[in-house]
């Protein structure tokens, strides 16, 4: 069954316990919560107060996307304060072995991402010792941009790479994703979408949720 995960990038901060509380009951199976510093991307976003604050609110599973510079510095902070999943780019640092393991030495699941200029071939190395996989299907920083068609070649070719080495990560998709993108994605091996501006549009959030599963 493919899990839905809403990014609170999307969401209404000014409410943003509300949002939470509605959202667990709509039966999301948990937060996206992306980190942006300004450098990696061109945006800036939530950081450890949020997640803090979050933490204490929410039972759910919080996935934590760090789109930052040389993210091994922050993730012993992220992992204390509250992710469950923690996601780190390939292209943001040189050391992301280290940071694979710095993440795996807090016991939480642990993802690579990769941009939509980024091939898979760079990650086989990698995909033994990590928990999934993060596709990025649009450029990093911004929500509400268009879903990237190549993205679907990628999620393809990570799923045959899974399933000819006996290897168990998930695949997880994240931008553009909507009731037109979903199928796609989908069938193309993908096992968790993150939501956003497409998910939020909606006033009942069990509605979103339900038409995006449909689609699988």
């Amino acid at each position: 069954m493919t899990k839905i995960f809403p990014s609170l990038l999307s969401a209404d901060f000014m409410n943003l316990e509300k949002e939470v509380q509605h959202l667990t009951e709509a039966g999301v199976d948990g937060l996206h919560f992306d980190v942006m510093d300004g450098q990696f991307v061109p945006n800036i976003s939530i950081g450890f107060p949020i997640l803090e604050a979050l933490r204490k609110k929410t039972t759910l599973p919080i996935d934590v996307h760090l789109m930052i510079d040389n993210p091994e510095n922050y993730i012993d902070a992220f992992c204390e304060k509250g992710a469950d999943k923690v996601s780190v780019h390939i292209e943001a640092t040189p050391h992301i072995h280290r940071a694979i393991q710095k993440i795996k030495a807090h016991g939480k699941e642990v993802g690579v991402v990769i941009n939509p200029g980024t091939a898979v071939s760079q990650l086989e190395s990698l995909l033994q010792d990590i928990d999934f996989v993060l596709v990025m299907s649009v450029n990093p920083g911004f929500g509400g941009q268009a879903f990237i068609p190549q993205s679907v070649d990628k999620i393809k070719a990570l799923n045959e790479y899974r399933h000819q080495h006996g290897l168990n990560f998930k695949i997880e998709v994240d931008g553009g994703v909507n009731d037109q993108t979903a199928p796609s994605v989908i069938k193309a091996g993908a096992d968790w979408l993150v939501a956003g501006s497409y998910f939020f549009k909606f006033d009942s959030y069990h509605e979103a949720l339900q038409h995006l599963k449909s689609e699988g």
